[in-house]
């Protein structure tokens, strides 16, 4: 299927597997590759020299593009761009919006710029920067997420910007493709659909409590770092949302220690972190070390299969899931239900 995504970036399908924390390392990514999508490196949990390992990784498994999602706003990004350069990446993707200075160097070098944006305004914002695409994730999506539904934030961004835009949020199928190419996108993007196959490196114990899940187990809580954040309902969210101001902080400093260490960040850098997050929205100190410490709630579910200490963000689609397909099924699947879906629309002229 060849639309303004497949060009762009040089894959066979319009499909794009997310930069996941702790989720998207270099079989996830590399087996999407192969499968023809657009498999994204997640960077923001990684140190410098496990980025660079990761994506030496990567280019072994698979002659395909792949792309690295990074955080604009860390301390180190320009030691990422760097990496990604120099590691001949064909894509970078960042969850807030990278600067005109950062889209300027990647670009400079070949890369493909694809910021990830919320909002009709963020789209225009990075377009008018130079990116040369952008995901756009309505509020089904998992993570951190917006209050508007793709089905009414998409149309509004494909109709504001002259550059390609990927749907994001509440895909995970085929006939999800083709209603995304309907209203104007060149393709999608999906996360928990990628984090449920077999490719993924999440421990079965927490696959079996994403599958299990309905839709209603899937919500919205500001409780772990103050924004919203869509994941599962678990007996930890709950307690979090309980739990006072001086326990929730208690609790935000030892998460963000283990952090530290993991990442070799500094104290300085981590609070710098959390800070980025806190620019322009309503965050206590708290909530500012919460956001710091997130990274390891999501570690002790994703990784350690702890799905009593960690939390599992989720888009809205985890509740119609229930198999775990290769990537390769999967990306075989979505595209003839695309084809299938087109063809029996054509039959109704």
């Amino acid at each position: 299927m060849d639309t303004a995504l497949t060009r762009l970036v040089g894959v066979r399908h319009p499909i794009v597997q997310t930069g996941m924390g702790w989720v998207a390392g270099p079989r996830l990514v590399s087996a999407t590759a192969n499968a023809g999508a657009l498999g994204i490196l997640a960077s923001a949990t990684m140190t410098l020299d496990r980025l660079r390992a990761s994506i030496a990784e990567v280019r072994c498994r698979t002659d395909a593009p792949f792309g690295v999602n990074l955080r604009a706003d860390a301390a180190d990004a320009g030691d990422r761009v760097r990496l990604i350069i120099d590691g001949g990446v064909r894509v970078a993707s960042f969850a807030l919006a990278p600067s005109p200075e950062l889209i300027a160097e990647l670009k400079a070098a070949g890369v493909v710029v694809i910021p990830s944006v919320g909002a009709r305004r963020h789209a225009e914002k990075v377009a008018a920067w130079g990116a040369d695409a952008v995901i756009v994730q309505g509020g089904e999506g998992g993570g951190h997420t917006g209050e508007v539904a793709t089905s009414v934030l998409l149309p509004q961004v494909v109709d504001a910007v002259r550059i390609p835009v990927v749907a994001a949020g509440g895909f995970f199928d085929g006939r999800g493709l083709v209603a995304a190419l309907a209203y104007g996108a060149a393709g999608v993007a999906m996360g928990t659909r990628f984090l449920l196959t077999s490719d993924s490196t999440v421990p079965d114990a927490v696959k079996a409590r994403y599958l299990a899940a309905t839709v209603r187990d899937v919500t919205v809580t500001r409780a772990v770092d103050g924004l919203p954040h869509r994941m599962l309902r678990t007996d930890l969210v709950a307690a979090l949302e309980r739990s006072g101001r001086t326990r929730s902080l208690l609790h935000a400093i030892r998460r963000a220690a283990g952090f530290r260490k993991l990442s070799g960040l500094t104290w300085r850098q981590l609070v710098q972190d959390g800070l980025a997050l806190r620019h322009g929205k309503e965050l206590s100190w708290s909530q500012v070390l919460l956001a710091a410490n997130t990274p390891m709630l999501l570690r002790s579910a994703m990784v350690d299969g702890r799905t009593d200490l960690g939390v599992m963000a989720s888009g809205q689609v985890a509740g119609v899931i229930d198999d775990l397909p290769s990537c390769a099924e999967l990306v075989d699947r979505i595209m003839k239900e695309a084809e299938e879906t087109r063809e029996r629309l054509m039959a109704l002229k």
